[in-house]
């Protein structure tokens, strides 16, 4: 499919259902790495994760979409995604299962996002694909990564100055910031 109107997913798994973030907003995508526990923040924001010497936060997407924790393996992965904020990019990190592979659909094989059926709040859902048998639920990448959790990144790399060393200097056994 070379058509210009062809959308490039990147597909991805949580538990055992396949979703798509556009492949526009990924700039990478990282093995599982040590995140540094960050303190008071949301469950599902894990921490930092180092990035080339750069403090990049790293949210449980299976959390945020309240399906529990990932469940860790040596597939999970870090889909590194640039989300815009007040003008600028954020860099965020996504925990997933595992990883799949690009995937492209036409729009018009993109269904609406169902309005029941689900246990995912149909608001962070932009559509509904299918490869073959399986259905791809495409998440909405505005939606997913709130105005209020991208200032809650930024203030995460912030607080480290950027570094990630600064962050894992003060923190305790557990990984948790001493204050």
């Amino acid at each position: 499919m070379s058509d210009a109107a062809t959308n490039q997913f990147l597909t991805f798994m949580l538990h055992k259902d396949i979703y798509a973030l556009e492949i526009s907003s990924v700039r990478e995508v990282l093995e599982m790495a040590p995140i540094t526990k960050i303190p008071r923040t949301p469950k599902y924001m894990r921490g930092v994760v180092n990035v080339r010497g750069y403090a990049a936060p790293v949210m449980d997407l299976c959390m945020k979409l309240g399906m529990g924790r990932v469940q860790e393996s040596v597939e999970t992965c870090i889909i590194m995604v640039e989300a815009d904020f007040e003008g600028d990019t954020t860099l965020i990190g996504a925990l997933v299962d595992s990883v799949r592979e690009v995937y492209e659909m036409a729009p018009e094989d993109i269904e609406p996002a169902p309005k029941m059926g689900t246990d995912i709040d149909s608001e962070y859902i932009k559509g509904i694909g299918r490869q073959q048998d399986d259905f791809i639920i495409i998440l909405e990448n505005s939606k997913i990564f709130s105005a209020e959790e991208l200032a809650a990144a930024r203030s995460l790399v912030e607080a480290a100055g950027g570094d990630p060393q600064a962050l894992s200097r003060d923190a305790g056994e557990d990984g948790d910031l001493v204050l």
